[in-house]
């Protein structure tokens, strides 16, 4: 099952599965399924990445599963007004960024030499709401987490119920960008191992066709990203906008940022100490990838009833530029195109826009 740490019992969540034991509630979800199913027969679908299709709802192609969770946010879940939310396309630095964020909230209740980090991987420090929702149907509370909860997402910022991203709404959210050719790279790699064997693999080559199209899992990837970069210019006291590259490059100094922006900053003492260098040599790529729970150890996570997914599946290589070793000369000029198209008059600067 899907389970998530508890930081002030240090201990994990598991969720009950659903079962005929409770026929009300299975009842229940039966008529919400029927309901989900008649909705999306009426959405325009495509070819999916992990799955056989995926379906355009109000502007963005999801899975039927994703579809299902977000519809189950709406109706069920309740943010606090201390909730941080990390958001993100697939592929752009979440592992890394739920393992800085849960380190640095919780850095007074565990010692670096004995971190929850080096027993489970970053997935399982808290909970990826698009799909826990309904392993644990029809959802917790999540009333047993301490604040501020941390959630994460890869719905778009218009995607969200109000109740999380209107203007009244002190919930925070940490979007984390990446140059669109290493998202490329890195989803195609990460979904040709979750597709299911029955069905035909889907090459490079196509994968590029659908991502200038804008055709994957939670795309348009420029639509989803330019939402989250005018939420954070209008809201930057409640969206924080990184990006991977300057992560990767300057990791202490984004770090402190991102720490102040969650409203736990390092005061002076802690860096003296070295707290922000532990922090980044923690979570580190080279750190994690390494530990025996994320290479062969047995750790795993379920998003969905089919879909579980080896911790070791989430570490690649972790680098900028990896792009490089897939692309061609017309791709990387085809995507930069529509990339400076799409960003135009925007202010963000992704990828090599900023070479022309």
């Amino acid at each position: 099952m899907a389970t998530y740490l508890l930081p002030d019992q240090d201990a994990f969540y598991n969720p009950k599965p659903i079962n005929g034991d409770n026929q009300i509630q299975t009842e229940e979800q039966e008529a919400y399924d029927q309901k989900l199913d008649a909705m999306i027969a009426t959405l325009p679908k495509n070819k999916g990445w992990r799955s056989q299709y995926i379906f355009r709802y109000k502007g963005f192609w999801c899975s039927r599963e994703a579809i299902r969770g977000l519809l189950l946010i709406k109706d069920h879940f309740h943010p606090q007004p201390t909730d941080i939310f990390l958001t993100s396309f697939m592929k752009c630095g979440t592992t890394w960024l739920k393992a800085l964020m849960f380190s640095t909230v919780n850095r007074h209740r565990y010692n670096f030499s004995d971190h929850p980090l080096l027993r489970t991987g970053p997935q399982s420090v808290f909970p990826f709401l698009d799909t826990h929702i309904f392993l644990d149907y029809p959802m917790t509370n999540f009333d047993h987490l301490p604040a501020p909860r941390l959630f994460a997402t890869h719905h778009a910022h218009t995607s969200l119920p109000t109740s999380m991203t209107s203007p009244a709404s002190t919930c925070k959210f940490v979007y984390v960008c990446r140059d669109p050719k290493d998202a490329l790279v890195s989803k195609w790699h990460f979904m040709r191992k979750l597709r299911s064997k029955e069905l035909p693999p889907v090459s490079f080559d196509e994968a590029f066709e659908l991502f200038c199209d804008g055709v994957s899992e939670y795309g348009p990837f420029w639509e989803i990203v330019l939402g989250y970069w005018k939420a954070s210019q209008d809201s930057p006291e409640k969206i924080l906008f990184l990006k991977y590259e300057d992560m990767k490059r300057e990791p202490k100094v984004e770090l402190k940022r991102l720490a102040a922006f969650m409203g736990k900053p390092f005061t002076e003492e802690e860096e003296k100490k070295g707290v922000v260098e532990e922090i980044v040599k923690l979570c580190s790529f080279e750190n994690l990838s390494n530990l025996e729970v994320n290479k062969g150890g047995g750790g795993v996570q379920k998003f969905t009833a089919k879909v579980v997914v080896e911790n070791r599946e989430f570490f690649r290589k972790g680098k900028v530029g990896d792009w490089e070793n897939y692309l061609t000369e017309e791709m990387k000029d085809r995507i930069d195109t529509i990339t400076r198209n799409k960003l135009k008059g925007s202010g963000l600067i992704l990828g090599a826009t900023h070479q022309t």
